[in-house]
């Protein structure tokens, strides 16, 4: 009988806590791989041939984006706008009222509650040189830290 009820505590605990961490995770924070090319070198520096054993990972917020005042250099995750079922991780580098100049754009002024969006690695990059200006409402998370945990300490 003793048994029975440590196991049941046990099992009581587990699933508290997993809900628990779920919600944090779903709600407010959570560390998330970073996958691709697009924004190395900042994100995945590392050659073609060790990228999985190398992954970085970062720290994202969730919570009160609608609140929180973007500004330039901030990474942020978005829907792409062309498949908003794909995730993208880019570096926010011109703000409502901005100017950009690409080579397939004129001049555009950036229009309130938009953003431009550029990965670190142009030349692999789908960012805002491609589709334009992204709506606030399509960003999700806010990155925080980053770390690779491959790293060692110094």
């Amino acid at each position: 009988m003793g048994t029975v009820n440590f196991h049941w505590n046990l099992t009581k605990n587990y699933i508290t806590f997993g809900l628990i961490g779920l919600t944090v995770s779903d709600r407010y924070a959570s560390i998330v791989p970073v996958g691709g090319i697009s924004m190395s070198p900042t994100f995945n520096p590392h050659d073609s041939s060790m990228r999985s054993l190398t992954r970085d990972f970062v720290v994202v917020e969730k919570l009160c984006l609608e609140k929180y005042k973007f500004s330039l250099g901030d990474v942020v995750v978005f829907s792409s706008p062309t498949n908003h079922k794909e995730k993208n991780m880019k570096r926010i580098t011109a703000l409502p009222g901005d100017l950009v100049s690409t080579p397939h754009y004129d001049a555009v002024v950036i229009s309130e509650g938009h953003c431009w969006v550029e990965g670190d690695n142009q030349a692999w990059s789908l960012d805002s040189r491609s589709f334009g200006p992204v709506c606030y409402i399509l960003l999700h998370i806010h990155l925080l830290m980053k770390r690779n945990l491959t790293q060692k300490e110094s």
